[in-house]
């Protein structure tokens, strides 16, 4: 495990999760479900910032990365936990979907009250994954 995987991971998981994901878990398939659920979500935020704010795009893409070395680092750990491999992209995929279609819902739905009932959703996931890392 390289320096920067393990001083991300080491400040993660001391610095425990945010309330949106509650008590930080003690599985490594857990802990990967967390780190590969918020890669999801900034990926969609990323695509959706490069339609509508292309300077921004470049700090999400930067914090994804960080996200990517963590999930690089306990990947192996939660497969010898007994996860599947493919389980991590699994969940990146839900999450930047569900992530994509509360973005749609802002960006072009028509009901002001859902869009913004999607924006305060938003809001509260990008913090908790901000909240996961030193400096994001």
């Amino acid at each position: 495990m390289s320096v920067l995987k393990t001083l991300t991971l080491s400040a993660a998981l001391v610095l425990g999760v945010t309330p949106a994901f509650g008590a930080f878990p003690s599985s490594p398939s857990e802990q990967l479900r967390v780190f590969a659920t918020c890669a999801g979500r900034l990926s969609a935020l990323e695509e959706h910032q490069r339609l509508f704010d292309g300077p921004a795009s470049e700090k999400t893409a930067a914090q994804k990365r960080l996200f990517d070395d963590v999930i690089s680092a306990l990947i192996d750990d939660a497969v010898a936990y007994g996860m599947p491999r493919p389980q991590a992209l699994n969940w990146q995929v839900q999450a930047k979907m569900a992530h994509a279609m509360l973005r749609q819902q802002v960006t072009f739905g028509t009901s002001p009250t859902r869009a913004d009932a999607a924006e305060r959703v938003l809001r509260v996931e990008i913090e908790a994954c901000n909240g996961l890392l030193l400096g994001a």
